[in-house]
């Protein structure tokens, strides 16, 4: 079998869907698993030479560029180039683990015998793509995909741990890039401003944790440091800015002892890699959105929290309730 697995991104959506794609791949060690996905998140599926323990190959959407040029010449190259190298492949079956109406159209354009998703995608129209219309089932969304993949593929799948892949420059630059241990990480960053905890809060912990760990980084995206200095600035020297991409983030995030972070992608990479970690929820779910993995969790999030400020920059009301005390003993209590 040639399965196509279309999840382009982004980072935590794709980490909760890998843990689908492995049980898969434990159970059909023999099956082509092949993965669509944005340039920016290959590096959690495969490594520096395009190869990964999980998936067999990647194809990539440029959906930044689509996005930034919908009507350009690069953008038409960009899509024809995809469509043309996803019909090659003549998949037996394609499930969309995305549900927006942008994957279906992916993941009709393969051309797959099968094409699977939701049958109450994220996107209603989605659903008209899809050839086999599935029942969501599960809490969380790492069951949710874990049901879907396995109904598309006629196998009773359970969540399965999960092996990210190893760039030797990235594991490289971490080694150097990491002084002392216990290495405390600090992720403030979120998708939109309802998921952020206070920027002064995350300087006060940094402060307060200065006894209890060696060193203290904050995770910044390449090019986009500006959060992360707002933090550092508020520590008073307490913590330092770790700016990577996302292969340097997997290597260094390796290398942590103690993880801060909201409902983001870093949050849900430490809890991929086992790292204790300490998540702060407002606006999402964290019984449907919450860290997956293996590692020593808690999560904290206040009755107050609302569902309602997706694409606000106002802080969440219950993220904000949660004191700068709480969340330090949380951490406390994982060391």
């Amino acid at each position: 079998m040639k399965i196509l697995i279309v999840r382009v991104g982004a980072m935590g959506d794709v980490l909760h869907a890998l843990h689908a794609v492995a049980a898969l791949r434990l159970a059909r060690t023999d099956w082509q698993i092949d993965w669509v996905v944005d340039p920016r998140w290959a590096p959690l599926l495969v490594d520096h030479e395009g190869s990964g323990s999980i998936v067999h190959r990647v194809h990539l959407a440029e959906t930044k560029l689509w996005a930034k040029s919908p009507a350009s010449t690069a953008t038409l190259r960009s899509i024809l180039a995809l469509r043309s190298n996803l019909r090659r492949e003549c998949y037996d079956l394609a499930v969309d683990m995305q549900g927006t109406l942008r994957s279906a159209v992916i993941g009709w354009m393969t051309g797959a015998q099968q094409f699977a998703g939701y049958s109450d995608p994220r996107e209603s129209l989605a659903a008209r793509f899809y050839s086999r219309k599935l029942t969501r089932r599960g809490a969380h969304v790492v069951e949710q995909g874990a049901a879907l993949l396995g109904d598309a593929c006629g196998l009773p799948l359970e969540p399965a741990g999960v092996t990210l892949p190893r760039n030797p420059h990235a594991e490289a630059w971490a080694e150097e890039e990491v002084r002392s241990r216990p290495l405390l990480m600090l992720a403030p960053g979120g998708g939109w401003g309802a998921k952020h905890w206070p920027t002064e809060r995350f300087g006060e912990v940094a402060r307060e944790m200065l006894l209890r760990v060696s060193d203290c980084v904050v995770n910044a995206g390449s090019g986009n440091t500006s959060l992360a200095a707002r933090v550092v600035a508020a520590s008073d020297g307490a913590a330092r800015i770790a700016a990577c991409d996302v292969a340097q983030l997997v290597a260094l995030i390796r290398r942590t002892d103690l993880f801060l972070g909201g409902d983001s992608g870093p949050t849900h990479l430490a809890a991929a890699l086992a790292v204790p970690l300490v998540a702060l929820f407002g606006p999402t779910d964290p019984a449907r959105n919450g860290p997956w993995g293996p590692g020593a969790k808690i999560v904290l999030r206040d009755a107050a929290s609302v569902t309602s400020y997706k694409h606000a920059d106002t802080l969440d009301p219950g993220l904000t309730n949660i004191s700068t005390k709480a969340v330090v003993e949380a951490l406390k209590r994982l060391i």
